[in-house]
């Protein structure tokens, strides 16, 4: 097998490692998007269909966790941990771990092996979690668990935007969102059932926080259907493998595609430096800038969509909506989550991804500051529908935004680190919004909401570089 003469050396164009890694790529972007592409990207986004249950049940089973005496919705200092804000910012440190800690794991031991550990890892926490009886000991398992969750995203975004071709990013993207997001409806319906209830004497909640773990049942089965990426592969002087990669996927590909497949696209070969990612390139021109761009981005970012997607009952409660009523709202609010990629996939490709975000950015602020104003359920629900979609499209686009704007063999060290500001952000907007919740109303909250918003269509709209159908060795360079 070839291998890599020297960690992080820096080789020339001419390079045979250099010159099959960017043969690999080529091969890779003039896939035509057959059945057997579709199918790598459904397997990777049913990993993070559970990862998103976890993501977004804080929502659905804090009224439970109050109901039960554990927690609090507010409290009189800023830094309660018995309030439910603790249990929303035990989740987001975790994840800020996992991202900013771990991530680079991928860029290490591959894709394939950090997507499954992760997965497994996420898995037994969560379902330790769920048998706690003190808020201390759930909101330690919340923050563990969540490290496995922030792992797993990461890699799951790298992994995508390494096995698509360049023309069908955008999509894969959103389609991975529309399986994952499909987790939101689901862990709101569980809640609407359970949360209220005790069945054979164990608290609602628990149920729903169980249900999440099962994840770990499916992880080998998913294992056994995805390659490593041999993008990966290739950056890492593993040249067999990542041709026997490329070549039975192609092999596939065609056999569906019923004909020769397109030529790959001859490219400028470039000198590029290969081995073990160091994490001071992310500071070299030309992602600097991006770096410091996204790092903003996540920063605000947070704020706006957790602020409103991990408080959705919560404010409902604020709004004089009852305890069973907020979780039917916000069920109805939560089952459009899946709508936003689905509408995503008609134009991903053919929207700047960074025209997306502006405006997915511009549609939370100006619907948010309407709801604030709002107290009809209908018009609640409506106002909270539009939030969402919004937020969904948001999420379509920075998740494949991120993953282009650096090189595949420090791609998911890079990813993880800019992502890590929104888990930090993500962490004190739990404190954040149950400060602004108590002395300023619901009001108070989305005005937190909108400024952030502001942020993020600057930081994007001014610095932000084009990527659509661009390949990402263009991009990279």
């Amino acid at each position: 097998m070839a291998s890599l003469p020297v960690n992080g050396t820096k080789l020339s164009s001419g390079s045979p490692i250099v010159g099959e890694a960017e043969r690999i790529n080529a091969r890779i972007d003039r896939l035509p998007a057959t059945r057997s592409i579709w199918m790598l990207v459904f397997v990777l986004a049913v990993g993070g269909w559970f990862e998103f249950y976890d993501l977004f049940l804080t929502a659905y089973v804090g009224p439970g966790l109050v109901k039960s005496g554990l927690y609090s919705t507010t409290t009189a200092s800023f830094f309660g941990f018995s309030g439910l804000g603790a249990f929303v910012a035990a989740s987001f440190a975790g994840l800020f771990i996992g991202t900013f800690c771990l991530s680079r794991l991928a860029d290490r031991f591959g894709r394939k092996t950090t997507f499954t550990v992760s997965l497994l890892w996420y898995s037994v926490a969560t379902f330790v979690m769920a048998w706690q009886d003190s808020a201390s000991a759930i909101n330690l398992w919340r923050l563990i668990a969540g490290i496995g969750v922030g792992v797993e995203l990461v890699t799951i975004d790298t992994y995508v935007s390494e096995l698509v071709p360049m023309h069908l990013r955008g999509r894969a993207f959103a389609f991975v969102h529309l399986v994952q997001y499909a987790a939101v409806p689901a862990v709101a319906l569980f809640a609407w059932w359970l949360v209220p209830r005790t069945p054979w004497g164990i608290d609602g909640w628990r149920w729903v926080v169980v249900i999440g773990s099962l994840g770990a049942i499916v992880v080998w089965a998913i294992r056994r259907r995805v390659p490593e990426s041999p993008r990966w592969l290739a950056q890492q002087g593993r040249l067999e493998e990542a041709e026997s990669v490329t070549h039975a996927l192609e092999a596939k590909v065609m056999e569906q595609y019923g004909k020769a497949l397109p030529t790959p696209v001859e490219r400028v070969e470039r000198a590029v430096t290969v081995g073990k990612a160091r994490f001071g390139e992310i500071w070299q021109p030309p992602y600097r800038r991006r770096a410091i761009t996204m790092l903003v981005f996540n920063l605000f970012q947070a704020i706006g969509f957790y602020g409103f997607a991990s408080w959705v009952p919560t404010l409902l409660v604020s709004k004089g909506v009852t305890v069973t009523h907020s979780l039917m709202y916000s069920f109805v609010i939560a089952a459009s989550n899946p709508f936003g990629p689905l509408i995503a996939m008609t134009f991903a490709d053919r929207i700047e991804r960074k025209t997306l975000i502006v405006l997915s950015a511009l549609g939370i602020a100006v619907f948010g500051s309407l709801f604030a104003t709002q107290s009809s359920p209908a018009i609640l629900m409506m106002l909270g529908v539009l939030i969402t979609l919004c937020g969904t499209l948001l999420s379509v686009g920075y998740h494949a935004y991120q993953t282009e704007l650096f090189p595949t063999r420090i791609r998911a060290t890079a990813v993880g680190f800019v992502y890590s500001m929104s888990r930090l952000s993500a962490m004190f907007s739990g404190f954040m919004i149950a400060f602004a919740l108590r002395h300023f109303g619901v009001e108070g909250v989305f005005g937190l909401i909108g400024g952030a918003m502001v942020v993020v269509m600057g930081a994007i709209g001014f610095f932000g570089p084009r990527t659509n159908n661009r390949t990402l060795d263009d991009i990279s360079h």
